[in-house]
């Protein structure tokens, strides 16, 4: 049985039309965005580029070098780079050497903000279907990799902006550490993040502080889609309000939903937040199903499964929260 319609409403299409015939009809002008325009292509290269040292373990050769590269690159577009060295350990008690890589960007400006991701990748393939590759690192090309291409490819942008560009704040670009060497099944919680847990208590620079902070988690995906993560919308609404209304003035809406809320995420932006600064987390779920992508954690988690649109996606969004803060 349908619901009746009122006759208001029937009759509001005829009201409608005969208003219109003595209105001048406008064009509504187009959004022009300020930002420059986000090299997907590039964002992509230097995802692929991390990939190329191989799984990036905590204590492994590959983890080492590529930090150096990481590092490395950021001194490249003109940005202050800060080493924040720290021993740790992991649940089942390894010790680890973690090393957050702080870049910053226009450091002179009184106003920052925070974009960060974690680098490291997951020491086990421990949601692959497939129980014989549980013990296997992985790629971490989704989960690790994309957030710091798609943070150097900012960098690059800011490094070409110039002296004139309208850009009233600073960027400090954070590249967390021993992020994904947690317990799995939903274990403790606290053997998450390990990097950005050190940094809360202890900041790369005494007295530093930042308006706000955006973390990036699995944001090359292909099938991805990013909805409003709960912990973020209960400690920071109106950064996360900023963040999809710029996403929505640029065109990716379809990337940026409305249409749900994601779930609560254990994740770095938790850290941030208790270490005093608001934060969300711009994190990545599958467009179908809604959970986590589906290589989360599995050897497919690799550059045949990154998406340049999705890159894209976030890159222009992210340039354009940058370029329009005040």
């Amino acid at each position: 049985m349908s619901t009746p319609t009122p006759k208001s409403l029937l009759l509001l299409p005829l009201l409608l039309a005969l208003a219109a015939c003595g209105e001048k009809k406008t064009t509504p002008t187009a959004y022009i965005s300020p930002a420059p325009d986000f090299c997907a292509d590039s964002a992509y290269a230097y995802t692929q580029a991390q990939c190329d040292f191989g799984p990036r373990v905590m204590n492994s050769a590959a983890h080492d070098s590529c930090g150096d590269w990481i590092a490395a690159k950021f001194e490249s577009f003109g940005a202050i780079v800060t080493n924040q060295y720290a021993d740790a350990k992991l649940f089942d008690g390894t010790p680890v050497k973690m090393r957050n890589i702080i870049a910053s960007c226009r450091p002179d400006a009184p106003g920052r903000i925070i974009i960060s991701g974690h680098w490291d990748s997951r020491p086990w393939a421990d949601n692959d279907p497939d129980e014989s590759h549980h013990a296997t690192p992985i790629d971490g090309a989704n989960d690790g990799a994309s957030a710091i291409g798609v943070m150097l490819e900012l960098a690059r942008q800011i490094s070409l902006a110039p002296d004139t560009a309208d850009i009233a704040i600073g960027v400090d670009f954070i590249c967390w550490d021993a992020e994904d060497s947690g317990m799995s099944g939903g274990g403790d919680s606290n053997s998450w993040c390990l990097g950005s847990q050190y940094w809360s208590g202890k900041r790369h620079a005494d007295g530093y502080t930042a308006r706000y902070g955006i973390n990036l988690d699995m944001v090359g995906g292909d099938n991805t889609v990013f909805y409003r993560e709960q912990f973020s919308m209960a400690y920071a609404p109106a950064i996360v309000d900023k963040v999809w209304a710029a996403a929505q003035r640029i065109g990716q809406g379809k990337y940026f939903s409305y249409e749900e809320s994601g779930g609560a995420v254990t994740d770095d932006h938790l850290q941030v937040i208790q270490g005093g600064i608001l934060c969300i987390d711009v994190i990545g779920s599958d467009r179908e199903d809604g959970g986590f992508p589906r290589t989360w954690h599995t050897v497919n988690d690799n550059m045949q499964n990154i998406s340049k649109s999705t890159l894209k996606a976030v890159g222009q969004t992210m340039l354009e929260v940058i370029w329009t803060e005040r």
